[in-house]
């Protein structure tokens, strides 16, 4: 044991030496920032004014800067600071080693200032969401490390410039939601890993080059699908290939064709024989139950009249006769005494236009031959029996509340389920936050924001009050309808239990919590989930899967989440509220509520009633009721409208 002490002995001198020597060295501390850049970020600070943390006396501590070991500025991260007017020339371009830029969402105006040709080190630029204005200027390719450039949300018009191509090492190029015209031009970078120039004027033929690229990518503009071309050759090899190629797609038609026409011969000889059986047993009934068969068939039989969808098809009525449901039971069972006022007959007359296809079918507006307009959804796969279909009926007919879309009426036989509501002209607020991103937009302000938001917590926590058990189950701001005083109303109420969801889609995914596997079992909890993911919409104004809140294509709530983590938290809230400077404390209120909402675990979940209480809160303390509905974001000038976008 001696020896062993001995030989430690030498090691633990050494480990103590270092020790001492390392505490007594001196802290380090981050460099002073280089007078060059310390003036520029200065000059930025007086030219736009905002909300910029710059109190400490080293820049390079600033808000969102930050520098290396020379103090010179590599990242200037300033989303949302509340910066208004022109980016000044002579500024940035001080800045050599910046390679990272962000000022989004702010209210700059104006172009891109020249000097930023002297930024040789940037890589990253994000200017998205301001009211940048003029063509795209050609200072940015002239930039040769930039790698990733979203200018998306502004003013920008004219052309898509062939100097992008210029842009070797671009992969990334965001120009949607500007007023860019012309074609896309063929760039011919193979780099270019993402791009988007939807809901801009562009015409003409997307190129080849951007086939595989999503379509939503290019939507909102009058554009062309793109058509892949093999590659054309004039040997004869070649020309072989291309006519062996035609030769098989040809024989794969006439084959196809023959087995269709097997198929359609055996269906109409199965009908046939179908037909014949069916006359057969009617043959052996009583003269009365005759007369009443043929009586009913008179009946069921009878054409709708043809109702126009949006893109100009005969939908064959609301009850879908035409599509093959024939509605055998003729009975429109009301909930409230005295609402009857039209049957299930005025419903196959009645013209329909389709408002949308959602969840659980598609819902029209029926206009009925009195000029009374009402909403028919046409259910689909619906799982429970008849018995069950109608006991549910009665639960949900008996929920009565001023934020509830009323269940006014309902049909039920073997081949169609109607349900038929009010309808509300206004439509949902998906469409208007999401329907027209454009210049000739009127944005909702924060008070019609979070009295939305309030109105659709207290109906779904009066569902969730019924019974321990009660939920809604789809969630989501299209199920947000509006009155003419933009009132929230909340449809689609249980019917997550009574039919299998047929829209799979990320679109509705990005509403469901976490721990929902089956769409049919439903909790509480998950409504608060899916109530979270619906504020966040509101106050970001981002649709809940938008694959372009980052690279990664990460879902609504882990996008805020990550923002607030690491950056200044009002990026994350839609440029349409920036401007309510005095509310953002609640604005932040309303935001936390919804992360507390979107938890991952259903237990770290507040309950509705609790969201409830705390939105109220929020509300009592911004409540201006001799206030506009609406604010245009473009002006200082607040406008009055009633106009639904």
């Amino acid at each position: 044991m001696e020896l062993e002490s001995t030989k430690l002995a030498p090691f633990l001198f050494i480990f103590l030496f270092f020790t001492l020597t390392f505490s007594l060295l001196p802290t380090a501390t981050p460099a002073d920032s280089n007078p060059t850049d310390a003036s520029a970020l200065a000059a930025l600070k007086s030219s736009l004014g905002g909300r910029w943390n710059t109190t400490a006396s080293n820049a390079c501590n600033w808000q969102g800067v930050q520098c290396d070991s020379h103090g010179r500025v590599l990242e200037l991260h300033l989303p949302g600071v509340g910066f208004v007017g022109s980016i000044p020339n002579g500024v940035l371009g001080n800045l050599s080693s910046l390679n990272f830029l962000s000022l989004r969402y702010n209210a700059l105006t104006g172009s891109i200032p020249s000097d930023f040709s002297n930024l040789n080190q940037l890589k990253f630029l994000y200017l998205q969401h301001n009211r940048l204005s003029g063509p795209i200027p050609e200072v940015l390719f002239s930039i040769p490390s930039l790698t990733r450039l979203d200018l998306s949300g502004n003013r920008f018009s004219g052309g898509i410039p062939l100097g992008f191509s210029n842009l070797r090492n671009i992969a990334t190029l965001f120009l949607q939601e500007n007023q860019l015209t012309g074609p896309i031009p063929d760039l011919k970078d193979d780099n270019l890993k993402q791009l988007n120039v939807s809901h801009n004027l562009l015409t003409g033929t997307i190129p080849s080059q951007f086939c595989g690229m999503p379509s939503s990518a290019f939507e909102g503009n009058t554009l062309t699908p793109c058509a892949i071309n093999g590659p054309s050759s004039s040997s004869p090899n070649g020309h072989k290939k291309n006519s062996k190629l035609s030769a098989g797609a040809l024989a794969g038609i006439i084959i196809g064709g023959i087995v269709t026409l097997i198929a359609l011969l055996l269906l109409i000889f199965c009908c046939c024989r179908r037909n014949k059986k069916n006359e057969q047993q009617n043959a052996t009934r009583s003269i009365d139950a005759a007369a009443d068969a043929k009586r009913s068939d008179v009946e069921t039989g009878r054409e709708p009249s043809a109702a126009v969808q949006r893109n100009g098809e005969s939908s064959g009525g609301v009850a879908g006769a035409k599509s093959g449901g024939i509605v055998t039971d003729k009975k429109l069972i009301f909930f409230s005494k005295g609402s009857k006022v039209f049957d299930l007959d005025d419903l196959l007359r009645a013209s329909a236009e389709v408002l949308g296809k959602g969840n659980y079918g598609t819902t029209y507006k029926a206009s009925l031959e009195s000029g009374m307009a009402v909403a028919v959804k046409r259910l689909k796969d619906v799982t429970v029996t008849e018995k069950e279909f109608k006991e549910k009926m009665e639960e949900i007919g008996k929920i009565e509340h001023e934020n509830i879309v009323s269940l006014r009426a309902y049909h039920c036989s073997a081949n169609e389920k109607l349900l038929v509501y009010d309808y509300f002209p206004m439509g949902s607020l998906s469409a208007l936050l999401h329907g027209n991103r454009g210049s000739g937009r009127t944005p909702l302000n924060w008070e019609t924001r979070s009295a939305i938001a309030l109105g659709a917590a207290r109906g779904i926590t009066h569902i969730h009050l019924l019974k321990s058990t009660a939920s809604h189950g789809n969630i989501r701001s299209s199920n947000i309808l509006l009155s003419n005083s933009y009132e929230a109303r909340v449809s689609d109420t249980g019917l997550a239990q009574l039919a299998t969801p047929n829209d799979t889609s990320n679109r509705v995914a990005g509403y469901r919590a976490p721990e929902i596997t089956d769409p049919r079992k439903i909790s509480q909890k998950a409504d608060v989930y899916s109530f979270g993911v619906f504020l966040l919409e509101l106050l970001t104004g981002k649709a809940p899967t938008n694959t372009l809140l980052n690279e990664e294509g990460v879902d609504l709530p882990r996008w805020v989440q990550s923002i607030v983590r690491e950056e200044w938290a009002s990026e994350v809230f839609d440029m349409e509220l920036l401007r309510y400077q005095n509310v953002e404390e609640d604005m932040v209120k309303l935001l936390q509520l919804a992360i507390d909402c979107t938890a991952q675990y259903p237990d770290s979940r507040p309950s509705m009633l609790d969201v409830t209480r705390r939105i109220e809160e929020v509300c009592q303390s911004t409540s201006t009721p001799d206030q506009d509905l609406f604010v245009d974001v473009s002006s200082d000038q607040e406008i009055t409208s009633s106009k639904q976008s």
